[in-house]
């Protein structure tokens, strides 16, 4: 009994203090995968995040439009896409093999691009883009969860400050921007390792687990995706070994606490998402469904690449025009990729 006892504890100490290679090579005998996070000591790793989104608005899905003078002026159908390109370098400033590892995360380069007919300011940069030359430290363990998120945190509190006019001599407004595609790409880092419930067991092929992902939009929702990971397969590669993660989404109407909301207050939306807002007193989700997948590489531990794309149908909750119920459907998708 004593012997099992100190075997097991040994495994144990073994997978959260450092012995992460040589379980990894042994889970090829036990059909078990440890998806562990490593850091080397200085090594830079750079990655491109995009996020593309098209917000496809429907004044009067029954084709049946009201004649009233009250109808918005855009009345039919809207497109409107936007997107943010973002290269983020990530830097181990301390590495510790037996807890947590303090990254330094530095924004080299943001641009976003949007459609004019979206609204806003056209000479005025979306206030994501502040973001070039920021930077911000996080704390991280080996299993991928984020422990201090405190630096990001502020930062996101900052730009959010910025998405509105100067001038608020007709008020608050806030113009449009991305700030909550910085929020999804940053803030959900290592999601498919760091939410398995039992990540020192290892994970075979075939094997599902569950988790939450935010969902950015262009307007006023605090919305979350229910994500479904499965381990498909694993491939060898000149770079090591690669476990394909897969991933279908779904709705949820919980949305954790946690997460960050980068503005507060009474303010005004400007642009025609932001008239949509204010005339639809709001929006239900009656949809939504995607998928992703994802490039784990085992022996490095690091994530290659992901790709993620969903669908989200909204239906206003009412309007001041009796049976109109305008739509909203949402095109996103977010990549992510290593920049050798």
């Amino acid at each position: 009994m004593k012997a099992a006892l100190i075997t097991s504890t040994v495994v144990i100490i073994c997978v959260f203090t450092g012995c992460k290679s040589s379980l990894k090579e042994d889970s090829i005998n036990t059909g078990k995968i440890l998806l562990t996070v490593d850091f080397q000591p200085s090594q830079t790793l750079e990655y491109r995040f995009v996020s593309s989104r098209v917000t496809r608005i429907d004044w009067d899905p029954t084709k049946n439009t009201p004649t009233s003078t009250e109808t918005p002026p855009s009345a039919g159908r809207g497109e409107y896409p936007e997107s943010m390109e973002m290269v983020v370098a990530y830097t181990p400033i301390q590495v510790d093999q037996y807890g947590l590892t303090t990254i330094k995360a530095t924004c080299k380069s943001v641009k976003v691009t949007r459609s004019q007919s979206q609204g806003g300011r056209t000479s005025r940069k979306d206030a994501v883009e502040s973001l070039r030359g920021e930077s911000f430290t996080f704390t991280v363990g080996p299993t991928g969860k984020i422990e201090d998120y405190s630096q990001l945190e502020r930062l996101i509190r900052k730009t959010g400050t910025k998405a509105f006019r100067e001038d608020q001599s007709q008020g608050r407004i806030k113009e449009p921007e991305m700030i909550n595609d910085f929020i999804a790409s940053q803030w959900f880092l290592w999601d498919s390792q760091s939410s398995l419930v039992n990540p020192s067991k290892g994970v075979s092929i075939g094997q599902t687990w569950k988790s939450k992902l935010f969902v950015p939009t262009s307007m006023l929702l605090r919305r979350a995706r229910e994500v479904t990971y499965k381990l498909d397969e694993i491939r060898n590669s000149d770079k090591g070994r690669l476990a394909l993660i897969r991933s279908s989404y779904e709705n949820t109407e919980t949305v954790p606490r946690s997460w960050p909301i980068p503005y507060s207050g009474r303010f005004q939306l400007s642009g025609p998402l932001g008239f949509l807002w204010m005339f639809s007193k709001g929006f239900k989700v009656l949809d939504l469904q995607g998928q992703g997948e994802e490039l784990f590489n085992i022996d490095a531990g690091r994530i290659e690449q992901y790709s993620q794309e969903y669908q989200v149908l909204l239906e206003a909750l009412s309007t001041p025009l009796p049976g109109a119920r305008p739509r909203v459907t949402i095109e996103q998708k977010l990549t992510m990729q290593l920049i050798e």
